[in-house]
């Protein structure tokens, strides 16, 4: 075997670099050189890298007590269930590992709910073409998207689709078997796009009208993403069941899912579990990260500094007619979709030591710390104008 081998299964196919050390928006490889982060983890790192207050209560906690599982109570769930139904429209919280055991847990309330009420057979979930919600099998199969699902077996009974953004659509799928809706206010994976407010708001009356739960994926476009703590409060509408994670925990692996205590009335004893989700840990890091993601002067910021990145990206798009196609997404979840495949110029910027992502539909995607200054995001934005006249010189435009 040759020594270079490697053992990981070959899912991934990361660059050459090998971070090591993170401060704030910034990013050290194993060879010293810097980077400005402008994805986060995928909108992981709410408070950028090692945030001080994060550290501490990591630290605090490790040096006390790791893990109990859920036989027994652990304070820490019941002082942050508490902050989350305080600051959202829910009644009751179960915390899990990820954004994708969340999604479980919320497509699981939304089809109990349904058998509690005596109506088993309502068990269809309207989804949207476009949509990530996680790589377990009921998340690819509420996704839809067919290169998620090829080889893996038959698609699960259940599972529906329609054009994102059209409410007649929806409607025509609407039947005495609708168990629920699940949609992401801001798709991430699926190319960074906005749900028009008109639109979610439709659909909370399409639920109410017919008796079915509508599920918020806030898993990227929650924690303060988009400038407000979650995403849907910009539309002045509510979910029944909201599933969130990644820059809750600000980088520390956790999610946790969200409910009225109507939609939850079938998710009683012994239905549901986790084994390491909400342990004293996740528990320390998420309280400290929602303490800092909550207080109106950081999101204040997010709001300053999303304006100001919306503005340089449209220059962007002015500068580049030829390659930029539009601008795409909200607050600091944002996207330029292009003409042509992103990841060269992800690769261009990364060799310009600034890393952004990629999303569905060839769009480059921004998801920094929400901790970003408008200093950085100048220095990013100009990164992005370099590599785009880079491309078109050498494409002879």
């Amino acid at each position: 075997m040759p020594a270079t081998e490697s053992h990981l299964l070959p899912v991934y196919s990361p660059p050459e670099q090998l971070f090591v050390r993170g401060e704030g928006c910034w990013i050290w490889d194993d060879k010293g050189e810097r980077y400005l982060d402008c994805i986060a983890g995928i909108a992981v790192d709410a408070l950028g890298h090692a945030p001080p207050v994060l550290v501490k209560a990591l630290t605090e906690q490790a040096g006390k007590l790791w893990h109990t599982s859920n036989m027994f109570k652990i304070k820490g769930q019941e002082e942050l269930a508490a902050k989350y139904c305080a600051h959202s429209f829910a009644d009751v919280v179960f915390f899990t590992n990820s954004g994708t055991e969340a999604i479980e847990g919320s497509l699981k309330t939304v089809r109990k709910f349904h058998t509690a009420n005596g109506n088993p057979e309502r068990i269809d979930i309207i989804g949207f073409q476009g949509s990530f919600h996680g790589r377990s099998y009921a998340a690819i199969n509420a996704s839809g998207n067919p290169s998620y699902l090829e080889g893996f077996g038959p698609k699960l009974p259940g599972y529906l689709q329609a054009p994102f953004g059209d409410i007649e659509a929806v409607k025509k799928l609407v039947g005495p078997t609708t168990a629920g809706i699940i949609i992401e206010p801001v798709q991430g994976e699926g190319g960074v796009r906005a749900a028009p407010e008109a639109f979610l708001k439709a659909l909370r009356k399409l639920a109410d009208d017919n008796g079915f739960l509508l599920i918020f994926d806030e898993v990227q476009s929650g924690a303060g993403r988009t400038g407000k703590l979650w995403a849907h409060e910009w539309a002045g509408v509510t979910p029944d069941v909201m599933a969130v994670a990644k820059g809750v925990g600000g980088g520390f692996p956790m999610g946790a899912f969200l409910a009225t205590r109507e939609a939850a009335k079938g998710m009683v004893k012994g239905v549901h579990g986790t084994t390491f989700g909400g342990n004293p840990l996740a528990m320390a890091v998420g309280n400290a990260c929602f303490d800092e993601l909550s207080q109106p002067k950081l999101l204040e910021h997010v709001n300053v500094v999303a304006n100001r990145l919306g503005q340089a990206l449209e220059g962007v798009k002015d500068r580049h007619p030829n390659l930029v196609v539009e601008t795409r997404g909200r607050g600091l979840l944002r996207g330029l979709k292009l003409r042509i495949d992103p990841k060269p110029l992800q690769a261009k910027l990364r060799d310009r030591k600034v890393l952004v992502g990629v999303a569905g539909e060839n769009v480059l995607r921004m998801a920094p710390p929400l901790i970003i200054d408008e200093a950085q995001i100048s220095q990013a934005v100009d990164a992005i104008d370099a590599v785009f006249a880079e491309q078109m010189a050498e494409a002879g435009a």
